[in-house]
């Protein structure tokens, strides 16, 4: 099964990063929450982005943190190795997506939640 990190993971139920968490696991996609927030989405710890966790088999990153707070992620993100960056409504950046290209990283511009409900994901 895909295995899907979300960037910008919070414990706080009205965010989208939330909402995504829950999609996912309704649909049956592995996840793994990081953020700078503490807490437990659906049952698993959310993992402080600071220490920059090793995550092997990531084939999806989904972006909830806005372009301000990207760049000091670049690093990290690539070194996942994922297979494509989805960029959500309000985090797409320009300087990032073309960084992506050149590493071989699909950037979507595209919102997760629509891509899961209409099987796009």
């Amino acid at each position: 099964m895909k295995k899907t990190v979300i960037i910008g993971a919070t414990p706080n139920e009205s965010r989208y990063a939330y909402l995504a968490a829950n999609m996912l696991h309704q649909y049956h996609y592995d996840f793994v929450p990081l953020g700078i927030k503490q807490g437990i989405v659906l049952g698993k710890q959310i993992f402080d982005i600071n220490s920059k966790p090793a995550i092997e088999h990531v084939d999806t990153v989904t972006m909830y943190i806005g372009p301000q707070h990207q760049s000091e992620w670049y690093a990290y993100i690539i070194s996942l190795k994922p297979n494509r960056v989805i960029f959500n409504p309000g985090t797409e950046n320009e300087e990032f997506e073309t960084l992506l290209k050149q590493h071989c990283i699909e950037p979507i511009k595209a919102c997760t939640l629509v891509m899961l409900r209409t099987g796009q994901f």
